[in-house]
Order: structure tokens, then C-alpha cells, then sequence
């Protein structure tokens, strides 16, 4: 078979693969346009998705940041003026006073997202701040039930700290045990240990000496196992 025969053929073979498609897509022609349409939608509803979940992302961190600035702001030295063009409060509760709604806002209207969850633990914890006990066991459950390990950690130890503080001994200690057996990065094992054995101090002296020992055995070298020693001394 020549070379032109060749290329009759190929062309041929062309054309009737071409038609054929054609005749296809004529008969299938509304098939094939609900078929477009619906990935056109499709598409247009995750990209617009995508754009509104950035824009919210970022409305919760600043709104976050906003928060946390005024947190961080310090406070004025009794008896001398502030630093020109510096933020003050007078006390740390005015601070807090003043803190607290942006995290309330945050936490509140983006619960589902890293900033609102963050937003939530530091609620908790200027609740606390204000001597708003209830509210602030509120708010702290709600952030240990958030999802995030880190954030859950912090929530946990604050609300153990709470119930320590409010007498709620039983509860704290449940608590402080499950940090133990479930360390993270934000409440390594030898910091929920260090704050169970505080609250036993008064309470079970005995019990308290123990941990500490534990925590001196484990954690050698370690900033725990130095205040652990200091801890030990004092008891004795």
C-alpha cells in the first residue's frame, strides 16, 4: 500500500470518527448541555465557596488579632503618665472589660473556623479574669469541645484550674488526669501533672510529693522536673 492510500485512509477514518461524534452529540444534545451546565454550577459553587470561606477566614483573624492586641495592651503605672501614643488600662480588669466582646464576637459568629475556636478558650479565660465563674465554665467547655487538640488542651487545664480554685476538687482532678493520659503540644504531660500536684498540696500533702517525685524521675533536666525539685524542698 502506497503512502497517498495511507493517508486516504487515515483521513477517511478521521472523518468518520468526526461524524460519528457529531451524530452523537446531535442526538444526545440535551443530555450533553444539562451535563455542562450542572458542571458549570457546580464549579462556580466551590469557587465561590472557597472565596467566601478566605474572606471569613481572614474577618475572624483580624477580628482575632484585634482582640488579642488589647488583651496584650499594658497597663498604666500608677503615679506616671503614659507613653506618648501609647494604649493603656488602668487595671487588668479594665483590659479584659475591654477585650472580652472581641472574643465573644469572634468566637460566636466564626465557631467553625481556627480564629473562632481560639477566640472561644480566650472568652473562658478573661470570663475568669472578670470573676464571671459560670459564663467562664461555659465558654471554657464549649472550647474543649471545639475539635482542635491544641485549643481543647488549653480549655481543659483552664477549666480544671477553675474548678481547683472554686473547690471542685473531684472535677478538677478528672480533668488534670486526662491531660496526663492524653498529652499535646500546648499541655505536655509534666504541666498537667505540675497542677495536680499543686492542688493536692494542701489538701494531700502526701499525694502531692508523689507526683512531684514522678515528675523530677521523668522528666529530667526539663523546666517541670527543676520546679518539681523546688517543690519537693518546700514540702518537706
Amino acid at each position: 500500500m502506497d503512502t497517498q492510500t495511507r493517508h486516504a485512509l487515515k483521513q477517511d477514518k478521521f472523518v468518520t470518527a468526526t461524524q460519528s461524534g457529531l451524530d452523537w452529540l446531535e442526538s444526545n444534545r440535551a443530555g450533553v448541555l444539562r451535563w455542562t451546565i450542572a458542571t458549570v454550577v457546580v464549579v462556580g459553587l466551590v469557587v465561590a465557596g472557597f472565596v467566601i470561606w478566605h474572606q471569613r477566614s481572614q474577618t475572624a483573624q483580624q477580628l482575632l488579632s484585634q482582640a488579642m492586641d488589647i488583651y496584650a495592651t499594658p497597663l498604666a503605672t500608677p503615679g506616671e503618665p503614659a507613653p506618648a501614643g501609647q494604649k493603656t488600662y488602668a487595671t487588668a480588669a479594665d483590659r479584659a472589660a475591654a477585650a472580652y466582646p472581641l472574643f465573644e464576637k469572634a468566637a460566636n459568629e466564626y465557631s467553625w473556623l481556627g480564629a473562632g475556636k481560639t477566640a472561644r478558650y480566650f472568652a473562658g479565660v478573661i470570663a475568669v479574669d472578670l470573676g464571671r465563674t459560670a459564663q467562664a465554665e461555659k465558654e471554657l467547655k464549649r472550647a474543649s469541645d471545639s475539635g482542635s487538640s491544641s485549643v481543647a488542651a488549653l480549655a481543659k487545664l483552664a477549666l480544671a484550674n477553675l474548678y481547683a480554685q472554686d473547690g471542685r476538687t473531684s472535677q478538677a482532678a478528672t480533668l488534670y488526669q486526662n491531660l496526663i493520659a492524653h498529652p499535646t503540644s500546648t499541655v505536655p504531660k509534666g504541666a498537667a501533672q505540675l497542677q495536680l500536684a499543686q492542688m493536692y498540696e494542701t489538701s494531700d500533702p502526701n499525694e502531692a510529693k508523689q507526683i512531684y517525685a514522678q515528675i523530677e524521675d521523668q522528666d529530667k533536666g526539663t523546666e517541670a522536673a527543676q520546679i518539681a525539685q523546688q517543690k519537693l524542698q518546700k514540702l518537706k
